[in-house]
């Protein structure tokens, strides 16, 4: 978490490729992915959900995600649907549409379901890549109180069941509930780190989100 650029979606580019680190290094379970182009990093078990959605509007939910089905079997992300038969990768599509709770608007085009059901799919989409590690910007925003509630109640259920999750969140109350770690940035730097209820009590990271000399913390 952060206040506004802080610097988390540009953590999540550098660690994806999108943006080239300047130093330091990127570690995925003991190997150096620095400079590994986007799509063996992929391969290597990194899943990007970017807060924006994009689905194709002229495909189906369950077909939106089918399109990841086989990735990991080439190089090039366009060919991934003709490495897998047809049927073959809608049965698998939709075993992940009911992993994230959307299984009832599977043959729905995207214009036709609310925001919530297009930031599952999103996930379901990367799910199909069965990452390693499951990156997420901001999956919470613009979703009303019941939505994140019940999007929040996904993303713990996955982690449950062993996916690892590295979530970029403004929803400090989801973030509070649901986390088991928190790191906070400000300015391009770790602030503070650890448990959630005692690292959002610490005056520095209240001063990064109001301002310093607004803060008032009681024991």
């Amino acid at each position: 978490i952060g206040p506004n650029g802080a610097g988390k979606t540009t953590m999540l580019r550098v660690i994806t490729g999108v943006v080239k680190s300047n130093k330091g290094e990127i570690d995925l379970e003991g190997q150096m992915i620095n400079n590994l182009p986007i799509h063996v990093r992929v391969r290597k078990g990194l899943g990007f959900a970017q807060q924006l959605v994009r689905p194709f509007q002229e495909m189906t939910l369950v077909e939106n995600v089918a399109l990841a089905c086989g990735k990991e079997q080439t190089l090039h992300p366009w060919r991934s649907m003709f490495r897998v038969e047809r049927s073959e990768a809608l049965r698998e599509s939709l075993k992940w549409l009911a992993m994230v709770g959307i299984e009832d608007a599977a043959d729905s085009l995207p214009n036709a379901v609310p925001l919530g059901y297009l930031k599952r799919m999103e996930v379901a989409r990367v799910l199909a890549l069965r990452p390693r590690m499951l990156l997420l910007d901001e999956p919470l925003a613009g979703l009303n109180q019941a939505e994140a509630a019940a999007f929040a109640d996904i993303l713990v259920k996955l982690n449950r069941q062993g996916q690892t999750i590295l979530l970029i969140e403004h929803n400090l109350a989801e973030v509070r509930r649901i986390s088991s770690r928190l790191v906070v940035l400000d300015n391009g730097r770790k602030l503070a780190e650890g448990n959630p209820e005692s690292v959002l009590k610490q005056s520095s990271v209240l001063e990064a989100y109001v301002g310093k000399g607004n803060v008032h913390v009681e024991n």
